[in-house]
Formats: C-alpha cells, structure tokens, sequence
C-alpha cells in the first residue's frame, strides 16, 4: 500500500508540471488559457507556435513516460499493475494540476508517453489510427478521441493485457481523456470544430 500511494504521489506530480503554460509563459509572456480553446495542452500551444507546441507535446509525453520509468527502475518486480497506476495518476495529474486550480489539459500527449512502455503495441496502432483519421478528416479532436477510446481494446488485443486492474485503470484513463474532450464533441456534432492547421 505504500508503494501504490508513494507511485501515485509522484506520478500526479509529475503529471501536473503544465509545460505548454510555462513555455508560452516564459517565451512569450502570454497566457496560454486566454487564447484559442483555453487548453495547457500541444494542441491549443500550437496556434501560437507551432515549434512550443511541438516541444510541448515531447515534454508533456516525457513526463509520463518518466512516472512508469521511475517504476521500473526502482521496483523491477512489480507486475503491471503498479506501471498502470503511474500511468493513470501521471494523466490525471496532467488534467487537474494543483498548480493551475486543477484546471489543465485533455491528457492525450502525457496518456501517449505513459503507456507507450507498458502497451507498446497498442500505442503504435493507436498512433497509426490517429495519424489517419487526421489526414483524412483533419480533426485532431477526432483522431484523439478515436484512437484513445480504442486503446483499452487494442491493449487486450495486442499486448495481452488480461489483468483486471491494469485494464481498468487503462479503461479509466481513456474515459477521463474523452471526457475532457466534450467541448470538442459538442462542436464536431455541431459542425463548427476547427481543422487542423486553421487558427482560431
């Protein structure tokens, strides 16, 4: 039990740095909540500069990554279920920062970097899944919440993630991520979400 609450610890530490806040913050003394979607996330970094978003999205990813690393480097025996609990916290401490009154962002690049060591299989084709809905509809919205709620099925598929708890906290993951992507849903159901690459 104490490992499970020092892991969760951590990881929602981790998890809550807002990188995109500070990069526009620092760079370019705005706030990046003030503009386009109100988003911390890559995304919403991007309409304002493409290269802060792209660095955004590596370190947004990095620091889940590093929650799970940090797991097996320092409990190499532990089973999945432990990598799947830094996992979810790191993306929760992502979405709800203390820092920013737990206002933060949608989780998709900190989910990425977080489970890309645990499913690596089921990543790839999520990214792969992604990437072509994008190319072809050119809503990343869409491309996200696609390839996230199919992540838990192609984990089980895939990577041969049979164990309940892991499951559920990947499942769990997965629905928070589409959850935090309503505003999003709402306006693709209602036609006005923006394409990739249009700025608004």
């Amino acid at each position: 039990m104490k490992t499970a609450l020092l892991v969760a610890g951590y990881s929602y530490l981790l998890g809550s740095i807002p990188f995109g806040y500070l990069l526009v913050r620092f760079v370019r003394g705005q706030d990046v909540r003030a503009t386009g979607s109100g988003n911390i996330g890559a995304t919403n970094v991007a309409r304002s500069s493409p290269l802060l978003g792209l660095l955004t999205l590596l370190l947004d990813g990095m620091k889940g990554f590093i929650a799970v690393l940090m797991v097996r480097v320092f409990w190499p025996h532990a089973d999945t279920r432990l990598s799947a609990l830094a996992a979810f916290c790191a993306i929760v401490g992502h979405m709800f920062p203390v820092w920013l009154k737990f206002r933060g962002g949608k989780g998709v690049a900190t989910g990425l970097g977080s489970y890309i060591a645990v499913v690596p299989k089921a990543i790839l084709v999520a990214v792969g899944i992604f990437v072509a809905l994008v190319a072809v509809f050119r809503y990343v919205s869409l491309g996200s919440i696609i390839a996230v709620a199919l992540l838990p099925l192609l984990a089980f598929a895939l990577d041969d993630w049979r164990q309940a708890a892991p499951l559920l906290l990947l499942s769990a993951s997965s629905l928070l991520i589409v959850a935090k992507h309503h505003p999003n849903i709402r306006r693709l159901i209602a036609g006005n979400e923006p394409r990739f690459a249009e700025r608004k």
